[in-house]
């Protein structure tokens, strides 16, 4: 899968533009608040997910209009497709191959990327939450449905929640959880089965990037951690499991007001030879780990869709020492990078300049912009 074209209009800063990448690394160069990242941005968000650095979607569009367009021109398994997204009016919408789409969520996994951005590097240090985004987001690009499921789930987790903060008022009401009790294990066991079957396909790409990263010198494990984990990954197991520790903490729910345990509450174990490294990693090891993370993401969903994701690499060389770099690079070779830096010394024969939010193709690139 690689990108063909990609035109932008009144979308942040950029100016009004189309370029032309190559199959290939692409560096997007230029100084800081420049309008890099941005660029990495418009490209995600053609995924049909929402933008990596938490922006609200108003935030999106240039200052003083009233909307912003996006077109990606893609090739993927030797057909040209091509997604618009159009953002304005307090919502998103999206043009899949010129046939309007009625959700967002229609459109993902159509056109496949993974990012690395310098706030994923805090991945292993932050809470349970985070990891779980990771998780639900890589799972949508590889099964588009899931993201249905997730819905699902947190519509009931809401209605259950809304019952126990009524409950105190109204004692009546309680025999009403069983009802909600069993439809919440039930869609958690369908979110809670395809995490665990993603996460041993992680695990055991993430540990082999890992090795080559530490060049054998440690190991890196990754395992799905619920409070609730049944020994079998299916969908009674799961049920079962879920349903009992909701009944055996519906005192304390009632008492809190929402409920406190459920695949809401899951995490990712990640550890290095034994040991948590969120509490006992240093820096670098912390640093090796979610580099090992994102290249086993971007494996698995090349494996499960038979063709390379495009890669975003949004100013994280300069994180990584030179021994990690040619790693990555290496690693990456074969599909389309993008990669920003604020310098240029990066080898590549095609590089743009971003200046003030105008992108130009350098003079000795192979890339084009109109």
């Amino acid at each position: 899968m690689f990108i063909r074209s990609l035109t932008f209009e009144n979308y942040r800063n950029l100016e009004k533009n189309t370029i032309f990448p190559d199959p290939g690394i692409n560096v997007i160069y230029g100084d800081n608040a420049q309008g890099k990242t941005n660029l990495l941005e418009s490209i995600w968000l053609c995924t049909g997910g929402r933008s990596f650095r938490g922006s609200k979607d108003q935030e999106l569009i240039s200052f003083g209009e009233k909307y912003s367009r996006l077109e990606l021109c893609f090739a993927s398994k030797h057909r040209d497709q091509t997604i618009a997204v159009i953002i304005g009016g307090g919502k998103r919408s999206a043009v899949l191959n010129d046939v309007p789409k009625q959700f967002m969520s229609q459109i993902i996994g159509r056109f496949c990327a993974v990012v690395f951005s310098p706030d994923h590097l805090t991945l292993v240090k932050s809470g349970p939450e985070e990891r779980r985004n990771f998780i639900d987001a890589a799972i949508c690009q590889i099964r588009p449905s899931y993201a249905v499921l997730l819905t699902r789930y947190r519509k009931v987790l809401n209605e259950r929640n809304a019952l126990l903060k009524d409950i105190p008022r109204h004692r009546e009401l309680e025999d009403m959880l069983e009802i909600w009790n069993d439809r919440l294990a039930a869609e958690g066991a369908a979110v809670a089965m395809a995490r665990c079957h993603y996460v041993e396909q992680l695990s055991r790409q993430s540990s082999v990037f890992y090795e080559g990263i530490s060049s054998g010198r440690e190991v890196l494990s990754v395992a799905y951690r619920s409070g609730c984990k049944p020994e079998e990954n299916s969908a009674e197991a799961w049920k079962n499991a879920l349903l009992e520790s909701l009944q055996n903490r519906q005192t304390d729910d009632i008492y809190c007001g929402y409920t406190t345990c459920g695949v809401h509450r899951d995490d990712l174990t990640i550890r290095i030879d034994g040991r948590e490294a969120k509490n006992f990693g240093s820096q670098g090891q912390q640093r090796s780990a979610v580099l090992a993370l994102k290249l086993a993401e971007a494996a698995v969903l090349g494996s499960e869709k038979q063709e390379s994701p495009v890669i975003l690499l949004d100013d994280v060389l300069s994180e990584l020492d030179e021994s990690r770099q040619n790693y990555l690079l290496h690693q990456l070779k074969g599909q389309q990078v993008f990669i920003t830096c604020c310098e240029k010394e990066i080898h590549s024969d095609n590089k743009f300049r971003i200046s003030n939010g105008k992108i130009t193709a350098a003079e000795e690139s192979s890339c084009t912009c109109i």
